[in-house]
Parts: structure tokens; sequence; C-alpha cells
């Protein structure tokens, strides 16, 4: 590799959305997202998503049937 083309690699903050920080490697000096795995509701079990129903279900709401 040549030398002096590259980015700093350092360690950095990660913020979320939720309030939790950690730490990971990042070519940026901070790093913001808005879902973490603090967060998630993969990892944490609790679904946040509304059951809105199937394609037949919203045919026939719409069609009255």
């Amino acid at each position: 590799m040549k030398k002096d083309i590259h980015p700093d690699f350092k360690v950095v903050k990660v913020h979320c959305a939720c309030g939790n920080t950690f730490e990971a490697g990042s070519t940026n000096d901070e790093i913001k997202v808005e879902m973490c795995s603090e967060c998630h509701p993969f990892y944490t079990g609790k679904s946040k998503a509304i059951e809105k129903g199937g394609r037949v279900e919203r045919f026939n709401k719409k069609f009255n049937l």
C-alpha cells in the first residue's frame, strides 16, 4: 500500500437515538445512529411494528366485502 493516502482509523463513540453509547472503529470523528442492538426489535424481542394485515384483508376493507 502507498503511504500517506489512507485516512486515519481510530476508535470513536457511537451515539444512538435511544441514548445508548458505545465505541467502534471508524475514520469519522463520531457516529450517530437511529437504532442499535439495545433498542432494535430483533435483538430486544419487543415488536414495535403494528400488524397491518395482508393484501386480501386490505382489499376487503377497501371495497367493503
